[in-house]
């Protein structure tokens, strides 16, 4: 498994990461019940199969099915080293009074004394003032850090906004997660050299992308412009931004063996791999 180093986290983690949306919320891409055994059991054995091809980045989050994805990761991973895995999780933005209670009902359903990252869950503009008054979200999730209980702290961002920017700015953070694929770039746009990837870059944090197959919108578009198509896109979109240099982990959901092992050997596959810069060079006649 390709690995790289995680920002200023220090940490060496797997390029490609096991996203928990799926295993959590109920209905995600098709008929599925979190709290159904077996329903359960192939996430389950899709995780055990993800440590055995050397996948070490699990991210989930409380929100995904009321923390049903994190009981979910807590079922699976009981019994692996904090030094053989990296474990994330996320908090929707709250006021600080609520920061401990939630962020140790999570612990509770990982099964954990302690995570690597906590990151606050896509914060927008009106939760500005709980993140950033007195006692408020940051300063709380700062004092979970200096206890020990988290090792770092990040923030995901589905959108490009002000304050995303804001955030970059600010030393406590080590990860940035966002939305950034083959069909949603504006983060990155390295004609100009501007975006939030290379901000995040400066900063030294640790990029991580959610969304990384399109969520399938690419897929749906090809399929409504071109119903005959039977071409798989995914492993080209995933090279697409494996090829991206800035990029360190991709996240990818699964939900069987099956799933890890053909995400795995597209990651292998470097031959194939796209470096997408070229393809924002201006063509000129």
């Amino acid at each position: 498994m390709e690995t790289v180093l995680l920002g200023k986290t220090g940490r060496t983690v797997s390029r490609l990461g096991f996203g928990g949306a799926p295993a959590g919320i109920p209905n995600y891409l098709g008929v599925y019940d979190p709290n159904a055994q077996r329903d359960r059991e192939p996430f389950i054995a899709a995780i055990g199969r993800a440590l055995e091809l050397g996948i070490n980045y699990f991210d989930t989050a409380a929100s995904y099915g009321d923390g049903a994805s994190e009981r979910i990761y807590g079922e699976a991973l009981a019994g692996t080293s904090p030094d053989d895995i990296f474990l994330a999780t996320k908090m929707l933005t709250t006021a600080g009074a609520n920061v401990r209670r939630q962020f140790e009902q999570s612990l509770k359903n990982l099964r954990r004394s302690s995570i690597d990252l906590i990151q606050i869950h896509s914060p927008s503009q009106p939760a500005e003032e709980m993140l950033f008054e007195k006692g408020g979200m940051l300063e709380e999730l700062a004092k979970l850090k200096t206890e020990g209980l988290v090792r770092h702290i990040g923030f995901t961002m589905e959108e490009q906004s002000p304050m995303l920017y804001h955030l970059l700015d600010l030393e406590l953070f080590s990860t940035l997660q966002i939305q950034y694929n083959v069909v949603f770039q504006h983060p990155y746009d390295p004609y100009f050299k501007t975006g939030s990837l290379y901000k995040a870059e400066e900063k030294g944090l640790g990029i991580i992308t959610m969304r990384s197959l399109t969520s399938g919108i690419l897929q749906r578009f090809i399929q409504a412009a071109n119903p005959d198509n039977t071409f798989d896109y995914s492993p080209a979109i995933l090279q697409f931004l494996l090829g991206n240099k800035l990029v360190d982990v991709a996240l990818v959901g699964m939900r069987s063996a099956q799933e890890v092992e053909r995400n795995v050997a597209i990651v292998a596959d470097r031959a194939h791999r796209i470096d997408p810069d070229p393809l924002h060079a201006r063509i000129v006649q």
